[in-house]
């Protein structure tokens, strides 16, 4: 209770992304089937192949490995079997007999490094480690770390599935379980009971009637909107004088907004939030003050659509495609794109929340 020090939980969105995507998790240079196996394989394939206990992929590639001891780091060829993590010591050589043990893991834990780069000079900001389940502190700590954030994802899925693939499908499946139609290795994302019984209605009138055009009901749904906004956009000020909260910077009030964080560290706190397609925030430009960035996870990367405000008639918009889709602001806009994918790659589905750590 005396410590300053905090622990913070945060959701890990990506955590069961493999069993929904897993051809999208290992580049095609990274990954090995056995010799029998044929290369085209399907999505049951590829889950069978990593949930069995028999068969195992194997991954390889160059990975930067911490020296025991020293500060140094160097560049090796890694090779991920059922038997451990090994790497070689000729060059990108499979022969048993150049091939060293690195390390296992039913012994220790993995975890991804946030800070390697500063606090032990890793040459890349994409660092993961292994830690014995022994006492020992930080001299039995195995460093490593990749190139970029795609093979750092393909090692660490793969090193968890090793170790717990069983255990974390039983999980994935566990919603599942007892409804029809599911079989364990042909899932389909369901939508919610509520979101299939919604239909777009038309009010206005004598009679109300069930809009059937898609494009008629997204019209609709935008002007409603606007409408909706346009109502709740008046407050009174502290003299009792209505101003328009359009005119206030009300975004900044939501969870999803981030004041003035630069690409760099939006990219970081969706790392830390998993690379799920969906997982997203909203920033201040530091290119344009006066323009905001959507920060969006997609296809295990991270991608930056600008925000444009645009005047028309006396009026501020903000639009993510040229003026074709405006919205008074931006609380307006996520909410949106939250319903609809527009010219995004995907829905806006998992905010990321900015805590003080």
């Amino acid at each position: 209770m005396e410590e300053e020090t905090k622990l913070y939980f945060r959701k890990n969105y990506a955590k069961y992304e493999f069993f929904k995507n897993p051809l999208s998790f290992f580049p095609d240079h990274m990954i090995s089937f056995p010799s029998e196996t044929n290369a085209a394989l399907s999505h049951s394939g590829i889950l069978q192949m990593f949930l069995s206990s028999s068969t195992y992929p194997e991954i390889h590639g160059y990975l930067y490995a911490k020296e025991q001891g020293k500060k140094s780091w160097k560049k090796l060829y890694f090779l991920l079997r059922r038997s451990g993590l090994y790497f070689s010591t000729k060059g990108t050589s499979k022969e048993p007999r150049h091939l060293q043990f690195f390390c296992e893991f039913s012994n220790s834990d993995m975890y991804m490094s946030l800070t390697g780069k500063k606090i032990s000079g890793a040459p890349t900001n994409y660092g993961f480690c292994f830690k014995p389940n022994k006492s020992g502190g930080t001299r039995d700590l195995k460093q490593l770390c990749a190139d970029d954030e795609q093979s750092r994802t393909c090692w660490m899925t793969a090193i968890r599935l090793l170790k717990y693939g069983m255990q974390l499908y039983q999980n994935y499946m566990q919603p599942y379980q007892g409804r029809s139609g599911c079989s364990p290795l042909n899932i389909t994302p369901m939508r919610s009971i509520s979101e299939n019984s919604l239909v777009a209605m038309d009010f206005s009138g004598h009679r109300s009637r069930i809009i059937e055009n898609p494009t008629e009901a997204l019209s609709v749904a935008v002007e409603e909107g606007l409408a909706w906004r346009r109502r709740g956009c008046l407050r009174l000020n502290s003299h009792g004088s209505p101003i328009a909260m359009s005119n206030m910077a009300i975004h900044r009030s939501q969870s999803w907004f981030h004041h003035k964080i630069s690409r760099e560290e939006a990219q970081r706190l969706i790392l830390q939030h998993g690379l799920a397609d969906g997982v997203f925030l909203v920033r201040d430009s530091q290119s344009n003050p006066k323009t905001f960035v959507l920060s969006l996870s997609h296809g295990l990367k991270i991608k930056h659509f600008q925000i444009l405000p645009l005047e028309d008639d006396g009026k501020l918009f903000y639009t993510l495609d040229d003026g074709h889709t405006r919205f008074t602001d931006l609380i307006q806009l996520v909410e949106f794109y939250q319903l609809n994918k527009g010219v995004l790659p995907c829905k806006l589905k998992h905010y990321c929340a900015r805590i003080a750590l």
